[in-house]
């Protein structure tokens, strides 16, 4: 069984959001897809399988962080879609059959590749009570991210203050299903990206999250409203940092980035 580690949304090792990908020939039981990924212990390892031909989807799709399964990841799609790209094992676009539906990969000729994924529901609600102690920060403005994300999504008042947070990751869990999306508009449109993130999911086992694509598909309509484009790109302001191209299609958002291989093994247990 051969597994990959793929840096994903970046063109650089070492950077990015680190995804397994394991590509193999059906799913064994929930229980082993959960050690595999607990033992490789990155934000998500994806699982994928070839699906009979003529459907709607092409593979099959299963996403698990350490600790559970989840409903929708972008980096790790992004990397299972880099993987089938490079080693030949699927040629053009790819459909996923996933538990958030299909989602379509695209690969680009200049090998970056663009996931079409649902495009968030955002609804605004009152600045819970105790959140800005948690994040450490005081928000302007909070907003629900629906059930394919599951996050809340936190204003703050500039790039300086998402930079700077140190949150209590204990207390934050209590505040949505997955975690805190923290974001502000860039302070220099002309460094190269128009908002900037920060995201952490303690109810999925990780304190904070390199790069999330999901994330995006909730940035996306919120910033493009704000800012009056369809197509902007997002800093997410980890330590290992990344890019997301983003581009608002209505119900529908496509995420684009790069990403690199860098191990490749094989699964002995």
């Amino acid at each position: 069984m051969r597994i990959r580690i793929v840096d994903a949304f970046t063109d650089r090792a070492f950077a990015g959001n680190p995804a397994g990908v394991l590509l193999l020939d059906s799913f064994p039981d929930d229980d082993r897809l959960q050690k595999i990924a607990l033992e490789v212990n990155h934000a998500e390892t994806a699982f994928a399988h070839r699906l009979p031909e003529g459907g709607e989807a092409d593979w099959a799709l299963r996403w698990f962080t350490p600790a559970t399964e989840v409903a929708m990841c972008g980096h790790a799609t992004l990397a299972t879609a880099h993987v089938l790209h490079t080693t030949g094992a699927h040629e053009g676009t790819v459909r996923f059959a996933t538990r958030s539906g299909v989602l379509v990969a695209t690969p680009r000729e200049d090998d970056s590749v663009t996931l079409d994924f649902p495009t968030a529901p955002l609804t605004a609600v009152e600045v819970p009570a105790g959140v800005a102690d948690a994040l450490g920060a005081e928000p302007l403005r909070t907003y629900d991210t629906g059930p394919n994300v599951g996050d809340l999504l936190v204003e703050l008042a500039d790039e300086k203050t998402v930079h700077a947070l140190s949150p209590d990751l204990r207390a934050l869990g209590a505040y949505s299903e997955r975690g805190i999306i923290a974001t502000a508009r860039a302070a220099d449109p002309a460094q190269g990206y128009d908002f900037v993130s920060r995201c952490f999911f303690p109810n999925v086992g990780i304190d904070e999250d390199p790069v999330t694509g999901s994330a995006h598909t909730a940035l996306a309509p919120f910033w493009s409203e704000r800012l009056g484009s369809a197509v902007l790109t997002g800093l997410q302001a980890s330590r290992r940092s990344g890019r997301v191209r983003t581009e608002l299609r209505g119900d529908r958002t496509l995420l684009t980035g790069h990403a690199v291989t860098v191990i490749e093994g094989e699964l002995l247990a």
